[in-house]
């Protein structure tokens, strides 16, 4: 996301494959909870880890126990009960289960059973069919509730750039079901603030019109990043201020969530991939099961780390394993960043084409291996795709309507695939991000109209 006539450049550390600058666009449940543990049967008493506690904050390698069965943190984690959220590698859970612990019951032998006088046989009463218990549906993990289906996802601009002024959310089209206000500012110390432009009207103005959007049944949240959206979050207290300061923003304006584009000083290792969790986790524990949260970060922060797993090369990846039970929607940008390598093709698959948004998809939904790792995939309705919304507001990367139609239905319906195919129809497959409303106005609407048009036939 840009405040610049594209987008801020971003320094990437060359990898194996790429180099230069990028630009910046300005995280399932896994193999389900409860994984069966396989334990050697034993009599021998094995010592039981500290005791799980849901306030305390895991690391990856923390150990605890619960229920007399000890388990090691795969990531980290806090909250996540280890009985309910275990699993082997590659299953997408917090937790792996290590074994029994504490001093094992013995079988008692069994007291042998006297030989009964026989009695009359009464005549039988006849016994009642049973009624079948129904087996009840599995309960999806909710997401907030009026979000589309397939939803339009574009960042309108809270500045002026060369798509013109900043104008009234009122203004914007009802073709968007998700409008992300771009951008909250660093006020240092980890909290964020934010300054409406005077073009989008006065405050008291600018809480009406989002109001009257969320009446309508749209989203409105509040993007992080941008070139001066390079917030630090990278000890406990920033972390307290980054949620304090953010509830008080959501509260005021009538917020739904956020948006992560926080790319500055995420790199492997960097404490912002531990605190920034635990900061968003405590902001949706005060703004409740309503809140909203997407993520925008450039492929290379997740697919990228298939190419290469080290820098910024993968670094979401743990932000995304750690919020994967709060995370709305994840739409990576795939502009102004190169063409991408997937386990698809042999070669790089062209950015903005309708095999590179399939194969990208397919990585996030169907998992993909990096650094010896495994991502596991999330579910299909927390995967979107981000293209430019015209030739004006990117610099590469350019999608046609046609190649955003064609993968939509590729994705959703195994329709208009090219050579890259998913393994089956994901007709949950959330919709598309852009980048932006302003510059689809000015382009006149060359990209929201047709693609709602597209979204709306998804099954």
């Amino acid at each position: 996301m840009v405040r610049s006539f594209f987008a801020k450049k971003t320094a990437i550390p060359a990898g194996p494959l790429f180099g230069g600058t990028l630009a910046a666009c300005g995280g399932s449940d896994g193999a389900g909870a409860g994984a069966s543990r396989l334990l050697a049967a034993s009599t021998e008493a094995v010592a039981c880890y500290t005791p799980w506690n849901s306030a305390t904050a895991y690391n990856g390698g923390g150990k605890a126990s619960y229920n007399n069965v000890n388990y090691t943190a795969n990531w980290w984690t806090q909250g996540n009960n280890p009985s309910t959220s275990s699993g082997g590698a590659g299953s997408g859970q917090p937790w792996t289960a290590v074994g029994d612990c504490g001093t094992p019951t013995p079988t008692p032998t069994p007291t042998p059973t006297p030989t009964p006088t026989p009695t009359p046989t009464p005549t039988p009463t006849p016994t009642p069919t049973p009624t079948p218990t129904p087996t009840p549906t599995p309960t999806p993990t909710p997401t907030p509730t009026g979000l589309a289906k397939h939803a339009l996802i574009g960042y309108w601009h809270n500045f002026t750039n060369p798509s013109g002024a900043t104008y009234p959310i009122s203004q914007v089209s009802d073709d968007w079901d998700v409008i992300v206000v771009s951008f909250g500012d660093n006020a240092g110390g980890g909290n964020v603030s934010l300054t409406i432009d005077p073009g989008a009207g006065t405050e008291a103005q600018f809480i009406a019109d989002v109001a009257a959007k969320r009446a309508k049944g749209k989203k409105v949240i509040l993007s992080l990043g941008g070139q001066n959206g390079s917030v630090s979050v990278g000890s406990t207290a920033e972390a307290t201020n980054f949620t304090n300061s953010l509830y008080a923003i959501i509260t005021k304006y009538g917020f739904d969530g956020i948006d992560l584009d926080l790319e500055n000083g995420v790199a492997q290792g960097a404490a912002i991939q531990t605190y920034l969790p635990i900061a968003v986790k405590n902001l949706k524990a005060k703004v409740g099961s309503s809140f909203y949260l997407s993520m925008a970060p450039e492929w290379v922060y997740v697919e990228g780390g298939y190419t290469s797993y080290g820098s910024i090369w993968g670094a979401y990846i743990p932000i995304i394993n750690a919020l994967r039970s709060e995370l709305t929607v994840l739409h990576p940008q795939y502009y102004n960043n190169g063409d991408i390598y997937t386990p698809y093709a042999t070669g790089a698959i062209k950015a903005g084409s309708a095999d590179q948004l399939v194969a990208t998809a397919r990585m996030l939904i169907e998992g993909f291996n990096y650094g010896g790792n495994t991502f596991a995939g999330l579910r299909p309705d927390q995967v979107g795709f981000g293209v430019p919304s015209g030739r004006s507001s990117a610099g590469s990367g350019f999608t046609t309507n046609a190649d955003v139609s064609n993968a939509l239905n590729c994705l959703t319906r195994m329709l208009n695939c090219g050579t890259i195919k998913p393994l089956q129809a994901y007709p949950d497959f959330r919709g598309v991000m852009t980048w932006s409303i302003n510059w689809d106005r000015y382009d006149g609407y060359n990209f929201s109209v047709p693609t709602k048009t597209v979204l709306k036939t998804l099954p």
